[in-house]
């Protein structure tokens, strides 16, 4: 019986390693922050607010932009295939410029924005848009967004 006992312990304790959360390894950006079990690779914090609520969260994708003027926002790309606009809480922290396709894990704010016709120009802008492409942009846009107060972005293997 008590091989039994031994046999189901080393068997638990496999299980339990395997079962670990991913370690991702990089560096911070902005505060330093335990990453949660509950990380979400979707957009599915977003369903759980209204327009003018926040959710303090955090969200795990790929990076697919950064602005080229200062590393001041970057664009995330979600598993779910969503977009979030990212913005540094108070500017108080950039991310490098060639750090498009990478992966990052987010620590913040979740919120939807209606982006004016001006700010999609600004953006686009920084995104190097040409005159043409600026003129295309004429209504507001409904945005995920999300506030970081710190970033982790995966260094490469």
């Amino acid at each position: 019986m008590r091989v039994f006992n031994i046999f189901t312990v080393l068997l638990l304790g496999v299980f339990l390693v395997s079962c670990k959360q991913e370690t991702i390894k990089g560096d911070y950006f902005g505060e330093e922050f335990a990453i949660s079990d509950e990380a979400s690779k979707t957009a599915t914090p977003y369903d759980q607010i209204i327009a003018t609520d926040s959710l303090q969260t955090q969200m795990v994708g790929e990076i697919k932009e950064v602005c080229q003027a200062k590393g001041c926002w970057m664009k995330v790309k979600l598993e779910s295939n969503e977009e979030v606009f990212v913005r540094f809480k108070d500017y108080g922290f950039f991310v490098p410029k060639d750090a498009a396709g990478k992966r990052v894990v987010m620590n913040g704010a979740a919120f939807f924005e209606e982006m004016s016709v001006e700010d999609q120009r600004h953006y686009a802008e920084d995104e190097g848009a040409s005159e043409d492409e600026l003129a295309l942009i004429t209504a507001p846009k409904k945005t995920f967004r999300f506030e970081a107060d710190g970033v982790l972005i995966e260094s490469q293997p």
